[in-house]
């Protein structure tokens, strides 16, 4: 998380500065100095670490604190180790440098952290989002962050002011819309209420509502097609029989040929990331996850799902050459079957983060009780192929804590093309069990679809790392 590079030559020079800044009187400074001294560490090595803790972490005192203040102990011992190497090339000496492994009060030995990314968005958000690895044994992630959807090839996508109707939009909205005394044009997509609070979070109502959705798909109305795109066989030129779609609630954002102001209330998503998110490798075989730095409460907006955005085709064609095990699932677009009397495959659109993605590509799954949920966002055109996946939290989430993801898979598929992988979430609902007595079939198929059938999937897939 700490960019050691920036502490190693100058720690002597800026110490004065940073003092200054963040003074050892501090009730918060002087806990950390306590627990520092006690390994004999002395404070002109504690406080340069400690402000660049800080600044990484966004002012967050929470990162800080975790754990004794393990990570602001791991740090010093790592800028120590650095600058003993360093001095040990110097000298042009061929024996290694042991580094010290202090023992912590707690019998543990000390969590160095092998990988440090500063900002993987490389300043692309509004905040920034470090990677750490803990565990040490994990090569960094190769892939190229990008914060917006981007198109692959042959996906239909035609965004133009001019095909948003004056229906479509609130042209005669000033300021905020969540203020003025009805609400506008655009929530008519939530029933004429918003879905947004004033302080930016989802309705609990809203949020309930779809969750439910989710876990009781049946309990609400599908359309089904005549020839479905999910059940094409190129090979036979057939079709199979619709499953049926799901119709998915969605939010309508206020955009640019609305008259409000960016600042307005009904703007939470393409306002972008907000929260202090950190990317980590997890203990439990899970491979990269993604956790927050601060407490966030329910109805909270963490991220979007970003990716390119591809034909059916073009993933299904993608996939048959990727032999790594290690990749992530598509996102399809599927909410609006009902208004398509032929879908055609440049219209049946997916994402795919395993090349080109954002943060979002690092959030792992978890059985039934995952503590985000993904909802559909319209924003710049009314096509139903094409809308947002936004992550919203289920409850009130503490710092540290990670954040998840009911993918809706079923492990007991097997007759997918695509082998399961491994469920490692924890949860006491976990569904990659074998249940006596049962098949074990979960709400929903699995979301890769098979080799003789229209490539595509049916809802939001997942991803696997």
């Amino acid at each position: 998380m700490i960019s050691l590079s920036g502490l190693t030559s100058s720690v002597e020079s800026d110490l004065d500065m940073q003092q200054a800044m963040l003074t050892n009187k501090d009730e918060k400074v002087l806990k950390a100095l306590e627990r520092t001294r006690q390994l004999d560490i002395p404070d002109e090595k504690t406080m340069p670490v400690l402000m660049k803790l800080l600044e990484e972490a966004g002012g967050n005192w929470s990162y800080i604190k975790l754990d004794n203040y393990t990570a602001l102990v791991d740090a010093i011992y790592s800028v120590e180790d650095e600058n003993k190497q360093s001095e040990g090339s110097s000298n042009g000496s061929s024996i290694q440098v042991v580094q010290k492994q202090p023992q912590l009060s707690n019998g543990d030995r000390k969590r160095k952290y092998k990988s440090r990314i500063a900002d993987i968005t490389k300043g692309s958000e509004s905040v920034k989002i470090p990677l750490v690895d803990d565990v040490g044994s994990e090569a960094v992630p190769k892939f190229t962050y990008i914060p917006h959807n981007i198109v692959y090839q042959s996906a239909y996508l035609h965004v133009s002011l001019a095909r948003i109707s004056d229906e479509d939009c609130c042209a005669n909205c000033k300021g905020n819309c969540l203020s003025a005394d009805f609400p506008c044009t655009c929530a008519r997509e939530t029933s004429g209420e918003y879905a947004y609070t004033k302080e930016g979070l989802l309705k609990e109502k809203f949020l309930d509502t779809c969750l439910k959705m989710k876990k009781e798909p049946d309990s609400f109305p599908k359309v089904y097609c005549k020839d479905c795109p999910l059940e094409r066989d190129h090979d036979k030129g057939t079709y199979g029989k619709c499953d049926g779609h799901l119709i998915r609630k969605f939010i309508k954002e206020c955009w640019r040929k609305c008259g409000c102001d960016m600042q307005c209330g009904n703007r939470v998503v393409q306002r972008g990331i907000r929260c202090q998110l950190q990317v980590y490798f997890t203990q439990e075989g899970k491979g990269w996850g993604l956790r927050t730095l601060q407490d966030l409460p329910k109805g909270t907006f963490i991220c979007e799902y970003i990716g390119e955005i591809l034909t059916n085709t073009e993933l299904y064609d993608r996939n048959v050459r990727s032999s790594s095990e290690r990749h992530t699932y598509p996102v399809t677009l599927d909410a609006d079957w009902g208004s398509e009397k032929d879908l055609k495959d440049e219209e049946a659109l997916c994402l795919d983060a395993t090349i080109c993605g954002n943060v979002a590509r690092f959030i792992n799954h978890r059985c039934e009780d995952a503590n985000m949920i993904d909802i559909p966002i319209e924003i710049e055109t009314p096509d139903r192929h094409y809308y947002h996946i936004a992550f919203f939290t289920l409850r009130d989430v503490k710092a540290m804590d990670e954040l998840t993801w009911d993918y809706m898979i079923d492990f007991n598929d097997k007759s997918h093309p695509v082998k399961a992988f491994r469920c490692c979430c924890g949860s006491e609902s976990c569904r990659d069990r074998k249940i006596k007595g049962s098949q074990g079939k979960s709400i929903e198929r699995r979301k890769i679809v098979s080799a003789k059938k229209q490539q595509g999937s049916k809802e939001v897939s997942k991803k696997r790392k």
